[in-house]
């Protein structure tokens, strides 16, 4: 075959590969977002993201400006959430206070998404490790991870950072072990041996082959991860081991609110409804994602 055609073929083949993978994508994206689940998550989601992103525009007030004219007055046209016991706008606070919510709910699962795929990983793809490592994080695993983040972060001191830190370790063991579960399965197949045989370095296989067909488990339980995440900051804030106020969290919010719960039932009520809807969202764009990337689960929930 002369050199000008066998180069018209290859980059004939070329664009078809590429073609076909846009139209798997476009298909994957078709199925997501036509899932009823995840688009209702998806919407959910975008929306805390959305009110804790534009804050500043959407907040009425100061998350901190204190009014003791307006001291516990129920909510009303100037004070849609109500006020607190120091006249502060409880709409203003649970506005600022998703931004602290989700700050450190993608910092936890970042952080989780890392070191949850780095020690997976390692403790499967290097055989030696792999008791080290796994019996380490069932050690972790065998306390709850919400009382292993609760005793963390006292003994590091109220703060994000440190309530990120404590979060993180309470949660990465059972990312591990999804990690762990995936590579086990994908490394037995066929071309990952075939890639040991054309002399593919360990690196390359791990990142392109490996990791690359076995981030789907992951995906869906860091969206689990993010929505334990921002109940677990709420119990850190409200246990007076997350945030400090006077800065704003749901958590903190809740707890302002307990010595008010028969007089003044919107600063409790508010903020842990915003929390309940979020969880509720990234709840359903989790069933929903692993519904789409997993077939068989939806057969099996719908008994088919």
């Amino acid at each position: 075959m002369p050199a000008d055609a066998a180069h018209a073929a290859a980059a004939s083949l070329g664009a078809e590969i590429a073609r076909a993978r846009w139209r798997r994508r476009r298909q994957f994206a078709a199925r997501l977002f036509g899932h009823p689940s995840f688009l209702i998550g998806f919407a959910i989601l975008a929306a805390f993201v959305a009110t804790a992103v534009l804050a500043p525009c959407i907040a009425p007030y100061g998350p901190t400006r204190i009014n003791y004219r307006a001291i516990l007055a129920p909510p009303s046209a100037a004070h849609w959430f109500g006020t607190d016991g120091f006249g502060r706008d409880i709409l203003s606070r649970v506005v600022w206070g998703t931004r602290v919510s989700l700050e450190i709910g993608v910092s936890v699962v970042l952080l989780t998404g890392i070191f949850g795929t780095l020690l997976g990983t390692a403790a499967s793809y290097v055989r030696p490790l792999d008791g080290p490592i796994m019996r380490f994080l069932d050690g972790l695993m065998a306390f709850p991870g919400v009382l292993l983040a609760i005793g963390l972060a006292a003994a590091l001191g109220p703060s994000a950072t440190n309530a990120t830190i404590a979060l993180t370790v309470a949660f990465t063991p059972r990312t591990a072990r999804v990690v762990r579960a995936s590579v086990m399965v994908v490394q037995e197949m066929q071309y990952i041996e075939a890639a040991h045989a054309v002399g593919a370095g360990h690196g390359r296989i791990v990142v392109r082959y490996i990791l690359a067909n076995a981030l789907s488990p992951l995906i869906v339980q860091l969206t689990f991860v993010f929505a334990v995440a921002i109940i677990a900051e709420a119990v850190l804030s409200f246990l007076g081991v997350g945030p400090p106020p006077p800065a704003p969290s749901l958590g903190n919010i809740i707890a302002d609110g307990r010595s008010y719960v028969q007089e003044a039932w919107w600063i409790a009520v508010f903020p842990g409804v915003v929390i309940a809807v979020a969880v509720l969202g990234l709840n359903l764009m989790g069933d929903g994602l692993r519904d789409v990337i997993d077939p068989r689960q939806r057969r099996l929930r719908h008994g088919a």
